[in-house]
């Protein structure tokens, strides 16, 4: 039942991702990997936030923590997608933007996590 919850999470996590993904596409674009960068620096941001709400405000399980953080939002945010952007980038000779993407992806990611744990830290 344990791995049925977290895979209920990765599949909720999944529509998500496709939801928000499409989104930022009508919004953004398709000229850079405007989807993908939404997606992990909002599930980031999430992750920073759901983590105090979760183990210093309502006290939860690490069963839910598994279902969230790591069925959710794992399947939300991609890591392997980042990835095979970038080099695609590279390959097609656009290093500088790769090297934006990267920078960006990375220190926003993780800024994005801060962010959303602060936030949470001030509310709870």
């Amino acid at each position: 039942m344990h791995y049925l919850a977290i895979a209920l999470g990765g599949a909720l996590g999944a529509m998500a991702r496709a939801y928000v993904s499409n989104l930022a596409i009508k919004i953004l674009g398709t000229s850079f990997p405007f989807a993908t960068l939404t997606v992990n620096l909002l599930g980031s941001l999430l992750m920073g936030f759901v983590a105090v709400l979760i183990f210093d405000y309502l006290k939860l399980s690490g069963y839910w923590r598994e279902v969230i953080m790591v069925g959710f939002l794992g399947a939300f945010t991609t890591f392997s997608t980042f990835s095979m952007e970038g080099l695609n980038l590279i390959n097609s000779g656009q290093w500088q933007t790769a090297l934006v993407y990267f920078v960006v992806s990375v220190v926003g990611s993780v800024s994005a996590c801060f962010v959303g744990w602060y936030v949470a830290k001030l509310i709870f």
